[in-house]
């Protein structure tokens, strides 16, 4: 075949947008438009065109939105311009998608008073194709409106950011799987949509340090955690080595040589290479409020250690 055939036959198309192709025929402005043959023999047309940029209805004045993507879902806090969580106006509410209603927990929003919530799909972490694409878009929906009704930006993980592989075999599989660049593209497209801003800030260490330093403080989980380092982020907070994380850690060291008394034996309690990690700690302690925000950041920071010390007591 030396050229794509010749295609006729009736458009239909969804009422929410019919409105804005007659805008594009009418003005004259640039469209592009894609056929796909489907094994029904039916054609499927994708048209693009380009959009102008809406006034942002939020201001980063009032602080952030901070999102936390997971395999099935996504967790959220909201937080205040002091780089503190905010909690949720008495009259606050998630509505329900109206097209999602296949069974019962297929929609699952828990939230929590003190500025966190989650909101769980669970088909996310099996579903394919057409059906997550769709989910994500309500998904990404839901996160935008949210962020609208609060007047403030969205806090996300850069793209360039990959999940590493855990121990957990089952997790692996649902990590393998996980669509975090769609997510995060689809909640991008829709806040420029709807004139919401979005700041994407990086993403390291983000778990580590809502695990030492938010996850017990606020009674939340460590995806709440994630979340409102996030957001601290997008508002340049540094997050600084505290008394109560000295003592925290300080107590850690405590209970493992407790568990090497009761319970000797190499890769039980205080093994050589947790010495070896708590020595590295007790000098990347004392100089890490010095350092600059960079090199609080990078990657074999105190934080790098702190996660090796949190996933070795599992």
């Amino acid at each position: 075949m030396t050229r794509a055939p010749h295609v006729e036959g009736r458009l239909w198309l969804p009422d929410k947008y019919r409105s804005k192709v007659y805008e594009l025929l009418l003005s004259g402005a640039p469209y592009t438009v894609e056929l796909i043959k489907g094994k029904d023999d039916r054609y499927r047309a994708h048209i693009s065109f380009v959009l102008t940029s809406p006034n942002l209805v939020t201001n980063p004045d009032y602080g952030y939105l901070g999102m936390d993507t997971n395999p099935d879902g996504v967790a959220l806090a909201n937080v205040s311009y002091t780089g503190q969580p905010k909690p949720w106006a008495k009259n606050f509410n998630v509505s329900y998608p109206k097209a999602l209603h296949k069974f019962d927990g297929e929609f699952q929003v828990k939230i929590h008073p003190n500025g966190f919530l989650y909101i769980k799909i669970p088909e996310l972490s099996y579903s394919c194709g057409y059906r997550r694409t769709y989910l994500i878009g309500v998904l990404a929906k839901i996160v935008v409106d949210i962020a609208k009704t609060l007047g403030k930006p969205i806090a996300l993980e850069n793209l360039k950011f990959g999940k590493p592989m855990n121990t957990n075999k089952k997790f692996n599989r649902m990590a393998a799987n996980f669509p975090f660049k769609k997510m995060v593209e689809a909640v991008i497209r829709r806040a420029f949509k709807e004139g919401v801003g979005v700041k994407q800030v990086w993403p390291i260490h983000t778990s580590t340090i809502g695990y030492w330093k938010y996850k017990k403080k606020y009674g939340i989980t460590i995806h709440h955690a994630a979340a409102l380092v996030i957001a601290r982020r997008a508002l340049n907070y540094k997050e600084h080595i505290t008394k109560e994380l000295k003592q925290k850690v300080q107590v850690f060291k405590e209970k493992l040589n407790q568990k090497a008394n009761s319970l000797p034996g190499e890769g039980r309690g205080m093994t050589r290479k947790v010495k070896q990690l708590f020595k590295k700690l007790d000098g990347k302690i004392l100089n890490f409020n010095g350092l600059t925000r960079f090199k609080q950041e990078s990657f074999y920071s105190v934080w790098h250690d702190l996660k090796i010390l949190a996933l070795s007591s599992r």
